[in-house]
């Protein structure tokens, strides 16, 4: 009598068993969708193109890669934050803006992996790098463009891609989610309005800190707006983080050299530390 197993593509394992617990488990994939199908994982594992032979260009690479990759999370979630405020559902832009302080959080964790490399390291393919620069990052430039940091200048750098360029200059035409979340305090009746100008920089404004200082001292009357203001410190928190990990990393491996991009390196990422997102929402605690 024939052994009915033996034409089962599940228990027939040509090395000798089916590992304990994958008795169950679709072996075959001829026709079906996988999980490098569902993820396209052929395109992403094979766009690491190393221009040198050094062994440290693909950490470089992987790093970046993946920042973008978070930095395209944190750009859907804000996005989607951003029209949840405008229509006055507030608690599902609480989940968004957390998911996004935690991709934050994930973007720093990565510092630590780019900081196993040294100097001499780094120096090894770093002439390979030409004129490229995390100054160049199109999506970075969109998140400090949804939150508010504006300056239609720094467009320029990605003049060269007509498509990047007019997706900055779209955005610039959008209210930034400070500008969503002080249209929101104005309908709970505060004296607030958004900024005349969406292209302008979120700048201090007396009248928002008066309205967050009456929030935060009276948080049980206003507990939504409340969570709100500290979604957005929480998510800047993060955000400021990142930016001095930048600075600490790149002090560390090329200390006060320029940057590829031509920028004064350290010292310019240093300035960016001093840029505050939100400042109404930092300075109403010189007021509690």
């Amino acid at each position: 009598m024939s052994d009915p197993a033996a034409s089962d593509p599940v228990t027939s394992d040509p090395a000798g068993s089916t590992p304990p617990g994958h008795h169950d488990a679709q072996m075959s994939f001829q026709g079906r969708m996988s999980y490098g199908d569902y993820l396209s994982l052929d395109p992403v594992l094979s766009a690491q193109h190393p221009r040198s032979s050094a062994h440290d260009e693909m950490l470089f690479i992987i790093q970046h890669q993946t920042s973008e990759l978070w930095m395209k999370l944190a750009l859907h979630e804000l996005s989607a934050a951003r029209e949840a405020i405008a229509a006055d559902r507030l608690r599902p832009a609480f989940k968004m803006l957390t998911r996004v302080a935690r991709i934050m959080e994930q973007l720093n964790n990565s510092w630590d992996v780019l900081r196993t490399m040294t100097p001499s390291e780094y120096r090894q393919f770093r002439p390979f790098l030409g004129e490229s620069s995390g100054f160049q990052s199109h999506q970075y430039r969109m998140i400090e463009f949804v939150a508010g940091n504006r300056n239609p200048a720094l467009i320029r750098p990605h003049e060269h891609r007509p498509d990047l360029a007019q997706s900055l200059r779209a955005e610039l035409d959008r209210p930034s989610i400070y500008a969503v979340v002080l249209a929101r305090l104005a309908a709970a009746g505060f004296d607030v309005a958004p900024p005349a100008d969406p292209r302008a920089a979120t700048a201090p404004d007396p009248r928002a800190r008066a309205a967050w200082a009456a929030i935060y001292a009276d948080p049980e009357r206003w507990w939504a707006l409340y969570e709100l203001g500290e979604k957005l410190v929480d998510f800047e928190d993060y955000f400021r983080r990142w930016r001095f990990n930048h600075v600490t990393t790149v002090e560390r491996i090329i200390r006060f050299k320029r940057g590829t991009g031509g920028t004064a390196g350290v010292s310019y990422l240093r300035a960016m530390l001093d840029t505050v997102l939100f400042p109404d929402l930092w300075d109403l605690r010189a007021d509690l």
